[in-house]
């Protein structure tokens, strides 16, 4: 019997109830809607005779005000851990700090070289049909390197890598 075959079943009783007291003719007969609310209920009650029991409600926790919580012995505390090994660098090594650490705070930032002059910097003119990626492959040894080409001439292409203009002066990277 499928999940709401009983459904059709009490609305065919019901049906049947209704047709026998007509076909009687005995007295005034219920309204639809007694009729209606008798069935829902009887499936109601079916519905709830067949479905699986229900569990019980949960255990309650013990809360630390409660007695029950004063009963339960407390939990064993962990017990302490050795201390981690120094480090195996020698005394007097230099330490180097890391980003996060107080002391890279306090390291003044390492002096920044003069930029190269414009004339050290190799550059290349691109031509009618270049590519970036051609450009990459034969000037800097890897096609895949177009990006970081695209990265440091962003601002002579454009926005679109693949529209690189003729005659455009690039900066190769070193």
């Amino acid at each position: 019997m499928g999940i709401f075959d009983f459904l059709k079943s009490d609305k065919k009783k019901t049906q049947e109830q209704v047709q026998q007291r007509a076909a009687e003719g005995a007295g005034p007969s219920r309204s639809a809607a007694a009729d209606a609310a008798s069935a829902t209920r009887a499936a109601a009650e079916r519905m709830a005779a067949a479905a699986p029991p229900r569990p019980g409600p949960a255990p309650a926790t013990p809360t630390p005000g409660s007695a029950a919580h004063k009963a339960v012995p407390a939990a064993p505390r962990p017990t302490a851990r050795p201390k981690p090994a120094p480090p195996s660098t020698p005394p007097g090594a230099a330490h180097t700090p890391t980003p996060h650490s107080a002391a890279h705070k306090a390291v003044p930032a390492a002096p920044t070289g003069k930029p190269q002059p414009a004339a050290r910097r190799r550059t290349y003119t691109v031509k009618q049909g270049d590519t970036l990626a051609a450009i990459a492959g034969r000037e800097l040894g890897n096609e895949a390197r177009w990006r970081e080409l695209y990265a440091m001439n962003r601002g002579v292409i454009g926005d679109n890598p693949d529209l690189v203009p003729p005659g455009a002066v690039l900066t190769l990277p070193v």
